[in-house]
């Protein structure tokens, strides 16, 4: 992919700066060109001091979940600088026609944090009130609705369910540790069965089965137990014929 490096031949570098949600939303509302505040850069005992003021207009304009216009949103916020740590950023744009230009290289990093005051107390207050607000409420209803709300003949996920079970030979795969546990149970009970019996107990699909048990058993294809499964020796809590007669022996 091209990316366009006009930009940043002409920036000595961008600003990575964390800013409020709220203080964001106020910014959305700016009608005055996009002017949103100004930044002072100023030192202090030999050390920068940064700080962005929100204007006037847009502290006025009450900030959000303020229902009665009472509220005014903090205007002064310093900023607390962090070193880039190491790493390196840059700042991308996507143009409407999909091109990428890269804008600049990050050189500061910063928090964007309100001066705590009565303004800023009474908008946390807000915020948290209206967090606790359930965000769903029951309602009587006078009447019955007849516009929304109807009853569906057939839900979508019933309809995926049924698809699924058909394709599968009307089984659907069961979680491997739960087969497992029915497969081993099984064999608690008997030392020999062919797929078909434990197609009936497991309730899987035939190939969903196979592959488990050529996992943890042994498919004799000849000998007296021909045709059947069995347990790999590592699984079994019994020993085989061919066992005993060793110890015997």
């Amino acid at each position: 992919m091209e990316i366009n490096l006009t930009g940043v031949k002409q920036s000595k570098g961008v600003w990575l700066v964390k800013v409020p949600k709220y203080l964001s939303q106020q910014w959305d509302k700016s009608t005055e060109k996009g002017e949103v505040g100004k930044i002072t850069i100023g030192k202090k005992h030999g050390k920068t001091e940064v700080c962005f003021s929100l204007s006037e207009e847009l502290t006025a304009l009450g900030a959000v979940g303020d229902t009665d216009g009472f509220l005014q949103v903090p205007k002064d916020y310093p900023f607390t600088m962090h070193t880039s740590g190491g790493q390196t950023m840059a700042v991308f744009s996507q143009s409407s026609t999909d091109e990428l230009s890269l804008e600049g290289m990050v050189v500061h990093r910063a928090e964007c944090r309100p001066v705590v005051s009565d303004s800023y107390m009474k908008l946390k207050k807000q915020q948290i009130k209206e967090s606790t607000k359930p965000q769903r409420l029951s309602q009587q209803l006078e009447r019955a609705v007849t516009t929304v709300f109807k009853p569906v003949a057939n839900h979508d996920f019933n309809l995926e369910y049924e698809k699924k079970k058909k394709t599968e030979g009307k089984m659907v795969r069961a979680e491997r540790q739960v087969v497992l546990d029915m497969l081993f149970s099984a064999f608690e009970k008997h030392q020999y069965y062919n797929i078909k019996d434990l197609v009936d107990i497991t309730k899987q699909p035939v190939t969903y089965l196979k592959e488990i048990m050529r996992e943890i058993g042994t498919y004799n294809s000849k000998g007296p137990h021909k045709s059947t499964w069995e347990l790999k020796p590592e699984y079994r809590h019994y020993q085989s014929a061919e066992e005993e007669e060793m110890e015997t022996t």
